[in-house]
C-alpha cells in the first residue's frame, strides 16, 4: 500500500537559550509511506482503515529540532537572570553561599 499526502502541524517548543515558549510550524509537503500488506512488517487493515500514527510520529520525531531556538539570533537569558558572574564565567561563590538551597545541601553528611 502506498500512502501519499500532505501533513501540517504546529509544534509547541521552548527556546534552549532564553526558555521562551514559541510555536514552530512543521510541514511535510509531499509525505509518502510504503506500507506492506504481507510479511513480518505488515500493517493491520480494519474496515479499510490503517493506523498511521506510528509512522507519522516517527517522521515528526526525525524533523523535531534537537535544540529549538525562538530566533537564530537569540542571545539567551538577560544578565539579571543568569546571576552575577566572575570574570572566569563561574557563579559568584559569595552569592551562592548565602543561598538557602546551598545551606540545606551543606547540612548533608556523606
Amino acid at each position: 500500500m502506498l500512502i501519499q499526502g500532505r501533513l501540517r502541524l504546529v509544534l509547541a517548543c521552548q527556546c534552549v537559550r532564553c526558555l521562551k515558549a514559541f510555536q514552530r510550524p512543521l510541514v511535510f509537503a509531499q509525505w509518502t509511506r510504503h506500507l506492506p500488506l504481507e510479511g513480518e512488517d505488515r500493517v493491520s487493515v480494519v474496515n479499510d482503515c490503517v493506523d498511521l500514527t506510528p509512522y507519522i510520529r516517527e517522521d515528526i520525531l526525525l524533523e523535531f529540532p534537537q535544540h529549538p531556538l525562538c530566533d537564530p539570533e537569540c542571545r539567551g537569558l538577560p544578565k539579571t537572570w543568569q546571576g552575577e558572574r566572575t570574570p572566569a564565567g563561574n557563579p559568584d561563590p559569595a552569592r551562592l553561599a548565602g543561598s538557602p538551597a546551598w545551606a540545606e545541601l551543606n547540612k548533608l553528611k556523606f
